[in-house]
């Protein structure tokens, strides 16, 4: 027997208290938040928004992202287009210029993007390709005050300490799915070393951005899992992504997700990491639909500009949806 409505209002309000006191959810009250009908859409989302708006305020921090090198990668994660075993047509190159990448930096910064985030695909960088990095990042953080990401696979703690001294703010490696699940999506690497990426960048003094894609075959209880992992690793952003296929991709259309599950996803992810920068990432767009502007209630971050082989509004468009839900851009603080 479902609780009654007073009985809903209590539960929402103590686990909206409790979040904003930094106290975790139990695992049985987390799942709730994702499959108890009884428990409504709305309130959930209040509850979501006093925690998110005690922490961030009316802000959201748009975030434009640069794919400099696109295919080519040994890894087999079935939901990626760029992926070893994808036949999904996509352009394939090596690295963008110095200039592009530059250039992309400053065009993200005068559009009034927060964050400038870089992705290479591929396992883990050479040495090369290292300083190469880390010299960009010197020259975007000396150009522009945008806060920059970089996205560039495995990496150890000499390499995170490399790109901390050269300015980077963040590292993205997202851990996609729970580990019980991970060999249903990947099988040239493991969970754990996902794990050991973000600890090396955390250790070294970078903050670490990691987060999840839902809706590929995993279970309520294993998206809990993944939300109560980045708290452990103190991710400081959490993109929730929404699986989007793409053509020739191995893991195939799913129809898994409706935007109502989206939102109570956004909402578990704000209720167990508070205080943490939560993104409505990758198919945001496709998956919310009409409910889309709901999810800055919870998120106080959003892409713009499309994704690495996928489309979404452009910045203009993102600007009025956020200005139109009554919230508004949030720019850098310039350093003295």
């Amino acid at each position: 027997m479902n609780p009654n409505p007073m009985t809903n209002g209590h539960f929402i309000h103590h686990l909206t208290q409790d979040a904003l006191q930094g106290k975790l959810p139990s695992p049985e009250n987390a799942l709730r938040i994702l499959n108890d009908p009884a428990l409504e859409l709305l309130p959930l989302l209040q509850g979501a928004f006093k925690i998110r708006q005690h922490h961030f305020g009316l802000g959201v921090r748009i975030h434009i992202l640069n794919n400099v090198q696109n295919g080519y990668c040994p890894e087999d994660c079935n939901y990626c287009a760029q992926a070893a075993n994808s036949k999904a047509p996509i352009e394939k190159y090596t690295l963008k210029s110095d200039e592009e990448i530059l250039q992309g930096a400053e065009e993200s910064f005068k559009s009034g993007a927060y964050r400038y985030c870089i992705v290479l695909s591929g396992r883990q960088p050479p040495a090369a390709r290292v300083e190469h990095m880390a010299g960009l990042v010197q020259k975007i953080k000396q150009s522009w005050p945008v806060e920059v990401c970089l996205s560039a696979g495995f990496l150890d703690r000499d390499t995170a300490r490399k790109l901390k001294e050269a300015g980077l703010d963040r590292y993205n490696h997202n851990l996609n799915t729970a580990e019980s699940h991970y060999g249903s999506i990947c099988t040239t690497h493991s969970y754990a070393e996902r794990v050991k990426t973000l600890e090396a960048a955390r250790t070294e003094g970078l903050e670490i951005c990691s987060g999840i894609i839902i809706g590929m075959g995993e279970s309520d209880e294993e998206i809990v899992t993944v939300a109560m992992k980045l708290r452990q690793l103190n991710a400081r952003s959490i993109p929730v992504n929404f699986y989007v296929h793409v053509e020739g991709s191995k893991l195939g259309a799913r129809q898994d997700l409706t935007p109502q599950k989206c939102l109570r996803a956004l909402a578990l992810f704000r209720f167990i990491n508070p205080d943490a920068e939560i993104r409505a990432a990758g198919g945001r767009e496709a998956n919310l639909r009409t409910l889309e502007s709901l999810a800055l209630f919870p998120a106080n971050s959003l892409f713009s500009e499309g994704y690495l082989n996928v489309g979404g509004h452009g910045i203009e468009k993102t600007k009025q949806m956020i200005e139109d839900a009554g919230f508004f851009v949030e720019k850098v603080e310039a350093s003295d």
